[in-house]
C-alpha cells in the first residue's frame, strides 16, 4: 500500500505586539502548555517551546497536510484569548502580525532544541531584533525592513 512519508521540522518565531514585555515568568509555562495543546490537537508534534518576555520560539514536527499559516493563526488567536481569559496581565496582550518559519533537517534538531531551551540566556547577550535578523541572514531570506516586525528601540 502506498503512503506518504515525510520529515518536516519547522521553527516558528513570533512576538508580542509592539514587542511589549508582557509574558511573565510566573505564567509563561502555562502559556507554553496551552500552545503545545493546540499544536497537538491539530495533529502536529511539539518538540520544543520557550521564549522571553516579548517573543516565543517553538519547533514542531509537521505533517505535510498541515497548513502552517492556518496553524499559526489558530495558535495566536486562541492563546490571545487564553491570556485574556486567565487575566495573566492587566495590559492588552496581543501577538504581533506575522511570524518567522524556518525549516531544519533531522540532524539539526538537537542544536535547535538546545537553542530554544536557552532563550533567556541567549537574550542576555543579544536583542530579539539582532537574533531575528541573524536568522533571516543565516537562511538567506531577502527582506525589507518595513515588512519586518514593528520594532521599538531596545536597550
Amino acid at each position: 500500500m502506498a503512503g506518504t512519508f515525510s520529515q518536516i521540522y519547522i521553527q516558528i518565531v513570533f512576538a508580542v505586539k509592539n514587542r511589549d514585555s508582557l509574558i511573565n515568568p510566573s505564567w509563561e509555562e502555562e502559556l507554553y502548555k496551552y500552545i503545545t495543546g493546540i499544536v497537538q490537537n491539530k495533529g502536529q508534534k511539539m518538540l520544543a517551546i520557550n521564549g522571553t518576555t516579548n517573543h516565543i520560539h517553538f519547533l514542531i514536527g509537521m505533517k505535510p497536510t498541515c497548513c502552517l499559516s492556518d496553524l499559526v493563526r489558530e495558535i495566536k488567536k486562541s492563546s490571545n484569548a487564553f491570556v485574556k481569559e486567565k487575566k495573566f496581565t492587566k495590559f492588552n496582550f496581543q501577538w504581533q502580525e506575522g511570524f518567522g518559519a524556518f525549516s531544519y533537517s533531522h540532524s539539526a534538531l538537537d542544536n535547535v532544541i538546545q537553542y530554544i531551551q536557552k532563550q533567556k540566556e541567549h537574550h542576555k547577550r543579544k536583542t530579539f531584533r539582532e537574533e531575528y535578523l541573524n536568522i533571516l541572514n543565516k537562511f538567506e531570506i531577502e527582506f525589507k525592513d518595513e515588512y519586518l516586525f514593528e520594532w521599538i528601540e531596545e536597550n
